[in-house]
């Protein structure tokens, strides 16, 4: 067989900019025809279509073209032409182009244009760089233009898209030709929710004081107050409600550009809202949150040069314990910050040597926490709580589903009684209860649809005896380095807080940040954050000399050491 009559393997990608383009299919079908004619025209034989619905040109954050490319640079590829309907379909950035198509061309594969027909000499090179600067060009433009659009829209009161913030919803506000203006109002459904928690800010729940958004979060989760999907809340959840100006009735667009950078105060566009909460509410919180912001108040020391920085801390004052040296810097010790500023009369304190308090905690870490069966009874909690947290959103949906049928009930009721004449249907009265069944309606469908998606889409990783065995040798092994250090890193994804007393310890950790560890892949290098949930239950009492291990809950009793802390 002659090299003339090999037959050709093509590939086809398809792309259009936006996901609404790929809904109404106003692209990807004509792609896909024209490029299979040009296939066949031409005698290529088409092996495999990529199609990316909804993914701009302008950088190669694309799926489908990630599994392209991949493809297209393995050895041997699975075709020899990528055929796109144009290059603006490959990319739009000119610098991108090139980067691609070379890459595409070390292993044989070669990029065509069923519209933009080039060579491969120099000439028709330079024409492909030419055309693809005019496309970058007009991307700009194009993003300039809409922007401006957008902005736009926003001054003149209207909603730009995306998911409103909760305890608002989209209501239809004027028809423009073909297109529909949106606004925003309250959402009775949400809104609530959202006064409760500006109001524990400021007030408590009655039998506290003010809230930070730690203990919000605690309150909502712990009275099943739920999110708009039926899921519990979050840290940042709750500091984005409390810090948007949305819910004072200033809503911002255009604030930060993709990389979440904030813009210039000119920019930025404030819409009016319907407030849900009025502005001094607002201005108090603010004050309130600046107060408790760790870089007025600095969190504890997560870093230093020796093992237990920044996590061990003094039981007797719960001051952080510092280090102290003597005879000369041969001895080092863990001793107590407190008493050191600020005298006996503060803390009695204590001196601990660091050698023989890091090689008691990291041995009792291994001996007693890194086994499986020890691993799967800390665990079991936490994986219960996963599988709970999966049935309270089950009984969102159903309480949501409940909502929509019961409007759907009233609103049967009305239309019976507008048929039989009871009711009038050119009431003023009427038609606004009308409306507001047909939203809470369809509020309720759209939340439980979503919250519906969220539960099918949260696949959670199963944790095996074999994970639990190979995560334990993994971290035994990980601790200690050669030559008698320790790998302090390794050590913080285990335990999070060590607390000293006279004759004992007590270690600590997340049980929630032990599971990460443990489904990430066997390896523990997280570094611990700030907010972590520490062991309610104070049952154990590790004693220094203390001859057998047993614990409660997620704390260790360090064993095996003979010597007392020293006071100082």
């Amino acid at each position: 067989m002659t090299a003339s009559t090999i037959t050709l393997r093509a590939a086809l990608y398809l792309r259009v900019s936006t996901a609404r383009q790929a809904e109404h299919d106003v692209s990807i079908p004509d792609q896909k025809r024209q490029g299979e004619a040009y296939c066949e025209a031409r005698g290529l034989q088409l092996v495999e279509t990529f199609v990316e619905p909804g993914a701009s040109a302008t950088n190669d954050r694309r799926p489908e073209f990630q599994r392209m490319i991949e493809a297209g640079i393995s050895k041997p590829a699975p075709f020899d032409v990528v055929v796109v309907h144009s290059f603006s379909r490959f990319f739009r950035d000119h610098f991108e182009l090139e980067f691609y198509v070379r890459k595409l061309a070390k292993n044989g594969v070669k990029l065509v244009s069923i519209t933009q027909e080039m060579g491969d000499d120099p000439m028709h090179v330079m024409m492909r760089q030419i055309m693809a600067l005019f496309d970058e060009y007009q991307s700009k433009e194009n993003a300039k233009h809409v922007i401006r659009a957008l902005k736009e829209n926003a001054r003149q009161g209207f909603w730009n898209g995306s998911l409103p913030p909760i305890g608002y919803r989209t209501v239809a506000a004027e028809q423009r030709g073909a297109k529909v203006k949106k606004k925003l109002e309250i959402d009775p459904l949400h809104a609530d929710t959202v006064r409760l928690i500006y109001r524990l800010a400021l007030h408590g729940d009655g039998t506290t004081g003010q809230m930070g958004v730690k203990n919000i979060v605690s309150y909502l989760n712990r009275n099943r107050i739920f999110t708009r999907d039926g899921g519990r809340w979050g840290i940042g959840q709750v500091h984005r409600i409390l810090t948007r100006r949305t819910y004072m009735g200033e809503h911002e667009f255009n604030k930060r550009t993709k990389t979440k950078e904030l813009k210039p105060v000119s920019e930025i566009v404030t819409v009016p809202v319907p407030p849900i909460i009025d502005q001094e509410t607002f201005d108090t919180v603010q004050k309130l949150l600046k107060a408790r912001n760790p870089k007025v108040t600095p969190a504890a020391v997560i870093s230093g040069p020796t093992m237990l920085t920044g996590l061990i801390h003094c039981a007797k004052c719960g001051g952080a314990m510092t280090i102290r040296t003597g005879k000369g810097g041969r001895y080092r010790y863990y001793t107590c910050s407190i008493k050191a500023r600020q005298g006996p009369t503060a803390c009695e304190g204590m001196a601990v040597p660091m050698d023989k308090l890091d090689d008691l905690v990291a041995s009792h870490l291994e001996n007693q926490l890194l086994r499986p069966e020890r691993l799967e009874t800390i665990l079991a909690a936490v994986l219960d709580r996963r599988e709970e947290h999966a049935e309270r959103r089950r009984e969102h949906i159903a309480e949501l589903n409940k909502r929509a049928t019961e409007s759907e009930l009233r609103l049967k009721r009305l239309y019976d009684a507008i048929e039989s004449g009871v009711a009038d249907l050119n009431d003023p009265a009427l038609k606004d209860r009308i409306d507001g069944l047909k939203a809470i309606r369809d509020q309720a469908k759209a939340d439980a649809e979503r919250a519906q998606a969220m539960l099918q889409n949260s696949g959670q990783k199963a944790v095996t005896p074999q994970m639990l065995r190979t995560f334990a040798k993994n971290a035994r092994q990980s601790i200690r380095l050669e030559g008698g250090g320790y790998r302090r890193d390794h050590l913080r994804a285990l335990a999070q807080r060590v607390e000293v007393n006279t004759g004992e310890v007590r270690i600590m950790g997340s049980k929630s940040r032990l599971l990460q560890a443990l489904v990430a892949g066997g390896g523990i290098n997280a570094v611990p954050t700030q907010g972590l949930k520490w062991r309610k239950r104070w049952d154990s009492n590790p004693r220094w000399g203390s001859p057998h291990a047993s614990f409660q809950d997620w704390s260790l009793k360090p064993l095996g050491h003979t010597s007392k802390p020293r006071r100082t």
